[in-house]
């Protein structure tokens, strides 16, 4: 099998506090691997060492076959990264940031119009292409900060968080462009802290907790570690949601909702009708199997919504 990324061992310490410790990632080429975890786990550590940003005190890691310590010039040429928060030069247009960018990477003026042209027609973004930046709205600006990153023809992507302040419509919109992106065979590696956006791009997915990998596996093997279906249930009066907790053996959600592990599916049929006997009546009940949110809180302890999923 053939791995565009592979580290192995990763180390990175700041003072005493060990950021990554010991992490071990594949990514296949031409696939996208998620990098799930709550903030401060070791995501953007990793990415800034696999582009060469940050080198590793322990461990080694290798980007397109070549080394990220020893032969950073060579994985700078294969590489594109688009970090948290857009980076583009707010006073210049769409077009003259992305002309700037290849012409530092050594286009001709033509060929650097040509490519900003390409890019600009392909993020949507030709009738703001004379407009500065800094008018642009958020998603634009996200989309324009992609584009940039792309200027180099890159096949391996690393995506650090790339949606993070979206609003629903520009997050799919950039999830388009993703698998446009991998359709033509690039390689990416996304960090995110939008479980929705892990179970729709990944193929792969690596959970991070406190620096060390907390899991791996495909978005189906992971929820399969959570183990059994979610009876989720929300009663219709507020005053039952502490009543049903009990009865349940269940912590309430902040909107009422409860939700219990089913391991027998003869279960809910009498969970149900223990809580109608209670005098208990329900907005609503559903039968699910697990998510990721479940996958998280089972691996991390780290409740969906310090991730912001679903915001």
């Amino acid at each position: 099998m053939t791995y565009a990324i592979e580290a192995e061992g990763l180390v990175k310490r700041y003072g005493d506090k060990a950021a990554l410790d010991g992490i071990d990632l594949r990514v296949r080429a031409g696939t996208v691997l998620g990098v799930l975890g709550p903030n401060g786990a070791g995501k953007t550590t990793a990415v800034r060492i696999l582009a060469t940003l940050a080198a590793p005190d322990e461990g080694r890691a290798l980007v397109g076959g070549f080394d990220v310590t020893r032969q950073a010039a060579k994985v700078r040429q294969l590489i594109g990264l688009t970090g948290q928060y857009a980076s583009v030069d707010e006073k210049l247009t769409g077009t003259q940031n992305l002309v700037m960018i290849g012409r530092l990477l050594g286009l001709s003026r033509t060929s650097a119009k040509a490519r900003a042209a390409e890019l600009l027609e392909r993020f949507s973004l030709t009738e703001a292409a004379a407009k500065q930046a800094g008018a642009y709205s958020g998603g634009m600006r996200r989309r324009l900060d992609l584009a940039v990153s792309l200027v180099s023809r890159p096949r391996i992507l690393f995506l650090d968080e790339p949606t993070t302040g979206l609003d629903p419509h520009a997050r799919n919109e950039l999830w388009d462009v993703v698998r446009e992106l991998v359709a033509d065979g690039v390689t990416v590696l996304l960090t995110t802290q939008y479980l929705a956006e892990a179970d729709q791009l990944a193929d792969d997915l690596l959970v991070i907790d406190n620096g060390r990998v907390a899991a791996s596996g495909s978005p189906d093997e992971l929820k399969a570690l959570a183990g059994g279906h979610r009876l989720d249930l929300k009663p219709l009066r507020r005053d039952d949601v502490e009543k049903a907790a009990g009865i349940l053996g269940a912590k309430p959600g902040e909107d009422g909702r409860l939700t219990i592990p089913i391991h027998d599916l003869a279960v809910p049929p009498a969970v149900l009708r223990k809580l109608d006997e209670a005098g208990i009546v329900l907005a609503e009940h559903a039968l699910r199997l697990p998510s990721l949110d479940d996958v998280f809180l089972t691996l991390t302890g780290t409740d969906k919504t310090l991730m912001g999923a679903g915001k």
